[in-house]
């Protein structure tokens, strides 16, 4: 039987109505209480480093589930994280970095509705989760979520109610959970040997998002706060032209000050192209700019917060470039 240790982090899983909104209240105890048949296919241990809901889980908790994992790794065959969905996608990727080459699986999971509710989806989602990390062939950081398996590098949020709550971009589902059991579509190759943990995060890592008429005096804000930026541009990606090329000179000197920029897109699928326009190679004059592709926005951030922790410049556009976990291709 398999040693599971469940790290319950809070989410709308564990809610309950408070009288000013649902609240994450529920302890880790209650909700394993909620899936008794897990009981069958796994030994589960819980801890609970805190219980929040997930818009208040940013880098420090990243790192906290990441010691816990590497703490406990050679104590369980496995890893439940419970969380809520909001973030979820951010976390999963994060630990994608923090935790490379795991032939364990690190599996992440919460619900729509909590444990409680009547028409609730957390029971499924939850035995699912330990269902998964209990098969031989798991391993990794993936989403178990409305019966999909996801790679941590590639999931998403896309709908705020639904059940079906997170999409795989531009990559498939490695699998679906039917019956308790997983049915493969990418089974991959399990890693052998121990996994890399990494223990720091960058978290001077700024997200722009374009809008049409935004002023190039944004820069002002951060250059001097952060040490990577995030663009996410329109269509295929591009800067604008007007204001006299000021948004192209002022990131050259944002990259001149020995900081690291990423063009990604505002589309969600299908991904970047930045020479596919002029507005786009005109982005090779202003230094290194860093492409996204077809990296989910999460994962830019999460990797870009993970090699700015150690590297930078050539360095951190190898590291960015080399795939991690199937982020970009």
């Amino acid at each position: 039987m398999k040693r599971i240790l469940m790290i319950a982090t809070g989410g709308t899983i564990a809610s309950k109505e408070t009288g000013e909104g649902l609240a994450p209240v529920i302890s880790s105890e209650e909700l394993l209480s909620c899936v008794p048949e897990v009981a069958s296919v796994c030994d589960v241990t819980a801890v609970q480093p805190f219980n929040l809901d997930s818009t208040n889980v940013y880098a420090p908790h990243w790192l906290k589930i990441a010691e816990i994992i590497e703490d406990n790794y050679n104590l369980y065959d496995g890893f439940v994280v419970t969380h809520g969905t909001d973030t979820m996608a951010y976390t999963a990727a994060a630990l994608s970095y923090l935790i490379q080459g795991s032939r364990k699986p690190i599996v992440l999971t919460g619900s729509q509705k909590s444990v409680y509710s009547r028409d609730t989806d957390a029971r499924r989602n939850l035995a699912d989760a330990f269902l998964f990390c209990a098969d031989e062939r798991a391993y990794g950081v993936r989403i178990v979520f409305d019966g999909s398996v996801i790679l941590g590098t590639r999931a998403k949020k896309t709908r705020t109610r639904s059940f079906n709550a997170f999409a795989s971009i531009d990559f498939p589902a490695i699998a679906v959970m039917r019956d308790g059991r997983p049915y493969y579509f990418i089974e991959g190759e399990k890693p052998v040997g121990e996994p890399i943990f990494y223990h720091k995060l960058n978290r001077n890592v700024f997200v722009l998002k374009m809008i049409p008429g935004l002023s190039a005096d944004i820069f002002d804000y951060f250059d001097d706060r952060c040490d990577g930026l995030v663009i996410e541009s329109f269509g295929a990606g591009g800067l604008p032209y007007y204001e006299d090329g000021a948004f192209f000179n002022r990131l050259a000197g944002f990259i001149k000050k020995g900081k690291t920029a990423v063009l990604t897109t505002q589309a969600e699928h299908e991904g970047s192209s930045i020479d596919k326009y002029a507005v786009g190679r005109k982005l090779r004059e202003c230094g290194r700019v860093l492409e996204a592709r077809c990296m989910t926005l999460e994962a830019a951030v999460a990797k870009l917060m993970w090699i700015l922790s150690f590297a930078k410049g050539a360095e951190a556009e190898i590291l960015f470039n080399a795939p991690v976990d199937r982020d970009i291709y």
